[in-house]
C-alpha cells in the first residue's frame, strides 16, 4: 500500500513534526462505516475518510496548541479545546459528543422534551449511547499520534474529548456518504458558507469537481472516494478547513486503487 503524502504546512506548523501516513487506519474507518451502513467501502474511500478525519483533528489540536502556548504550556487541557472552538467556529464538529463530555457541560444549551419541559441532566444519560460515543476509545492511538505530530501531549480528559470528536465526526461522515450513494450523487446537497460580519463573501466553489458532476458514478452498494468528498462538503460547512480537507483527501488517494 502506498504511503500517504505529507501534510502541507500552514500557519506556524513549520516547527511541528509532520506525519506522512494517516493515523486512522482503513480498517478502523471500515469498522465505523459498518456500524452505520451495510454498503461496501472501497479502499480509496477508506483512505479519503481517514484523511479528512486527520485533517479535522489536526486543525482542532493546532488550535488547542495555540491556546496552550499562550499559557506557556505544551500539555493540552480541555479548556484549550473550548478556546480553539471559540476562536474558529469551523472546528465545531462532532457535536453529538458534546452532550456526553464534562468539558462541554453547560455550554451546549438547555435540552427540552417534546412538551417543552427542561430535561434534567441526569435523565439525558439514561438514553442509549450512540455507537460513535461508545466506540470513541478506538481512536485513542491515532489521536496520540496526532498530538505527537504537533509536538504536544494532553491530559487524559483532553484525549477523551478528541477521541469522542473523531469518532462522532467519522460516524457522521459515514452517514452522509451513505446518503450520497442512496440519493445518487452530491449535486443535490447544497452547501452553506459561513461569512463573518463585515467580511466579503468568498468566491463560489467553481473548481470543485463535485459541483460540476451531473450524476454519481458507480453502483448503489459501494461507497467510493467521490462519495466521501461529497460527504465532506456536507459535514464541513465551508471555509479553509473544508478546502484543505478536500485537497488532502484527493492527494491521499491519488495513488490508491479503488477496490
Amino acid at each position: 500500500m502506498a504511503a500517504q503524502p505529507t501534510r502541507p504546512e500552514h500557519g506556524d506548523h513549520e516547527t511541528a513534526p509532520v506525519m506522512d501516513v494517516s493515523p486512522f487506519k482503513p480498517s478502523l474507518v471500515k469498522a465505523v462505516f459498518r456500524d452505520v451502513t451495510p454498503m461496501h467501502v472501497s479502499r480509496s474511500a477508506a483512505w479519503a475518510a481517514a484523511s479528512v478525519t486527520r485533517t479535522v483533528l489536526t486543525e482542532i489540536i493546532d488550535g488547542a496548541r495555540r491556546a496552550a502556548a499562550e499559557g506557556a504550556r505544551k500539555k493540552l487541557v480541555p479548556g484549550d479545546l473550548v478556546s480553539a472552538i471559540d476562536r474558529n467556529v469551523e472546528l465545531e464538529v462532532g457535536g453529538t459528543w458534546y452532550d456526553h463530555s464534562p468539558t462541554f457541560k453547560g455550554l451546549t444549551g438547555v435540552l427540552y422534551d417534546a412538551e417543552g419541559v427542561v430535561v434534567p441532566s441526569r435523565q439525558r444519560g439514561r438514553s442509549p449511547r450512540p455507537s460513535a460515543v461508545a466506540g470513541a476509545h478506538r481512536f485513542e492511538a491515532g489521536v496520540r499520534k496526532l498530538l505527537w505530530s504537533q509536538g504536544v501531549t494532553a491530559v487524559p480528559a483532553m484525549v477523551r474529548d478528541l477521541d469522542g470528536i473523531a469518532s462522532v465526526f467519522l460516524t457522521d461522515l459515514a452517514r452522509a456518504a451513505a446518503m450520497v450513494v442512496r440519493e445518487g450523487g452530491g449535486e443535490r446537497f447544497g452547501t452553506v458558507t459561513l461569512v463573518m460580519s463585515g467580511e466579503p463573501a468568498p468566491p463560489p466553489f467553481l473548481t470543485d469537481p463535485l459541483r460540476a458532476r451531473s450524476a454519481r458514478r458507480g453502483d448503489r452498494r459501494t461507497i467510493g472516494r467521490d462519495d466521501i468528498l461529497a460527504a465532506t462538503t456536507i459535514q464541513l460547512f465551508g471555509g479553509n478547513l473544508r478546502q484543505r480537507a478536500l485537497t488532502e483527501a484527493r492527494e491521499a488517494t491519488q495513488n490508491t486503487s479503488a477496490g
